[in-house]
């Protein structure tokens, strides 16, 4: 996920990046969504389903455009402005929004990231260990390591649980380019694609068999799941290589046609950092209750809701107005160029308009 770009500037890139973005995003929405029906049996197999995979994707995808990343002061700053001050910002707006809105109890402010905010502490490490993998030999399988093995240690601590347990996904990002992305083009790929997430459908029916839904999450240390070493690497790999397969399924089932769609796959940060407030409130509004007394209705007027919701956000208005919280140094800045830029031309001006004077003032002389 990136920082929110103008919708005015040109769109050079491939629109199948933003349709994917856009989707992910959607399935954000859609799964922070979930909790608040009751937990039937389908609903709580949908929601397995969803996050078996759509994290890893959206985590492939975003290391994919981080591909250009380096230890260089422009692409550093842009990294503060475009994630460390939105996640101050959010993190203090949220936490204001659940302590009294909600009524919750709330600790470890900023070194816990609280809810949705875990990502960008993740994107922030692993944009800065980006150098390092892109350098690295054999970084998919070093990544998968640092993943297996950070079950063991790893702790709540800026998320450092997630950073590491989903940094294989991220690496796969950096590790792909456009030629191996061509071959999800595929029709075979596109028929690969459906038969893998039939077969993650089916899979997570047996969730609790063969995992737990906390596993989906890579945040728990592996002494906190009550299960041996040996069998907390067995699980974890198997939650991995589920991931792995749903996340490239999916992007082979991405369409590549630009539209309406796309266009909003620049908002994606606007719509991710903003859709907690809507969840949330609904969620202290009563919608549980609702939902409770209304089992048939819920689950398809939940997923309507938060569709509405992700296309309401990333709607190009809406997201312009919004997107000057999201980014409010950059929002500065261009209005520090642009004051700059005017008195300048201003100052142009004045001088044409002397040197003008001068020369008719001197030809009056003359004449």
């Amino acid at each position: 996920m990136h920082a929110p770009s103008p919708a005015s500037k040109p769109r050079t890139r491939d629109p199948w990046f933003d349709n994917a973005k856009m989707a992910l995003v959607t399935l954000v929405v859609i799964g922070h969504a979930l909790p608040l029906l009751p937990g039937t049996t389908f609903n709580n197999h949908v929601y397995d389903f969803l996050y078996a995979w759509h994290v890893p994707a959206f985590v492939l995808v975003t290391g994919y455009l981080s591909r250009s990343f380096e230890w260089e002061r422009r692409r550093m700053w842009q990294l503060v402005r475009t994630v460390v001050v939105p996640y101050v910002i959010f993190e203090c707006a949220l936490a204001l929004f659940r302590v009294h809105v909600g009524g919750e109890q709330l600790e470890d402010l900023f070194a816990d990231p609280h809810w949705p905010m875990w990502y960008l502490s993740a994107l922030f490490f692993w944009r800065l260990l980006t150098p390092v993998f892109k350098r690295l030999p054999a970084a998919v399988p070093v990544a998968l390591v640092i993943s297996l093995v950070a079950g063991l240690y790893a702790g709540d601590t800026l998320d450092a649980a997630r950073v590491l347990g989903l940094l294989p996904f991220f690496v796969m990002g950096l590790a792909a380019t456009p030629e191996r992305l061509e071959r999800l083009r595929s029709r075979g790929a596109q028929l690969a694609g459906v038969l893998v997430l039939v077969a993650i459908w089916v899979l997570t029916t047996w969730t609790d068999r063969w995992a737990a839904t906390e596993w989906l999450y890579y945040r728990s240390r592996y002494a906190d799941l009550d299960v041996s070493d040996s069998e907390a690497f067995l699980i974890r790999a198997v939650v991995l290589l589920v991931g792995t397969l749903g996340a490239w399924a999916f992007l082979a089932l991405v369409p590549r046609m630009s539209g309406w769609f796309t266009q909003m796959g620049a908002w994606t940060l606007v719509v991710y950092l903003f859709h907690g407030f809507a969840v949330k409130g609904a969620s202290y509004a009563g919608y549980s209750e609702w939902a409770a007394a209304h089992d048939t209705l819920a689950l398809p007027v939940t997923l309507a809701a938060a569709l509405a919701l992700a296309f309401l956000l990333a709607w190009d208005p809406v997201a312009r107005a919004l997107s000057h919280l999201v980014d409010p140094v950059g929002y500065a800045e261009r209005h520090v160029h642009e004051a700059h830029s005017i008195a300048n031309a201003k100052a142009e001006a004045d001088v044409i308009s002397e040197a003008v004077e001068d020369a008719a003032e001197r030809a009056h002389l003359r004449s």
